[in-house]
């Protein structure tokens, strides 16, 4: 993709600027990988914290989860108290393009799938987030991607051209929405993030 009339750019925020890694918290409370994907896939505790981004508080659907499965009970309420140990950082390359596109005077925009609690543990961990022209967190709005429809609040509010706005983010599902609504995408691989600088430089965005 080689269109150089791009000028703004939506960013992903989990797995895109910062490390979003639930495994790391549960390393620490069972004894291998194995374990823990076991204890994930047991309690279905990803597929609920979908419904903690779309604004389900936290304790609520945590109770819910220990009541199915009372045996992690230690394990599930950790998911709330010690949630800030599912972060692992920032991914600096990722971040490294965000802040040289604001120095560039791109407007950058950010749509994340993100309970608001935790969102503001988030940024006081990261305040480079707090610096978006705007963004959209899914529980205020009680809308998840890939939901088209989180996607349109944003091109709306801000009066975004889709065929003049990037967006990037590390879900094919969510990629494939955003080229539905006309968005260029980047598909995001921290393990290849230099691509990310490359299709910047290649739209005119960066030097």
């Amino acid at each position: 993709m080689t269109d150089s009339r791009i000028d703004n750019v939506i960013f992903d925020i989990g797995k895109v600027l910062i490390r979003w890694e639930p495994e790391k918290l549960y390393r620490t409370m069972f004894r291998d990988d194995a374990e823990v994907a076991a204890f994930l896939d047991e309690t279905g505790l990803l597929v609920q914290n979908v419904e903690f981004d779309r604004g389900k508080p936290f304790a609520d659907g945590i109770a819910e989860l220990v009541a199915r499965h009372p045996h992690h009970a230690d394990a599930l309420q950790a998911f709330d108290s010690r949630w800030i140990e599912t972060l692992n950082g920032p991914i600096p390359e990722a971040v490294d393009i965000l802040a040289a596109l604001r120095k560039a005077g791109v407007p950058t925009y950010a749509i994340t799938n993100f309970s608001r609690g935790k969102f503001e543990l988030a940024l006081d961990e990261f305040p480079f987030l707090d610096r978006f022209d705007d963004i959209i967190v899914s529980a205020d709005v009680k809308l998840v991607k890939p939901d088209p429809k989180i996607f349109r609040l944003l091109i709306e509010r801000q009066e975004l051209d889709p065929a003049r706005t990037l967006f990037i983010d590390d879900s094919a599902k969510n990629i494939a929405t955003a080229q539905d609504l006309g968005l260029a995408v980047h598909l995001f691989d921290e393990a290849n993030a230099g691509a990310l600088r490359r299709e910047c430089e290649a739209l005119r965005l960066l030097a």
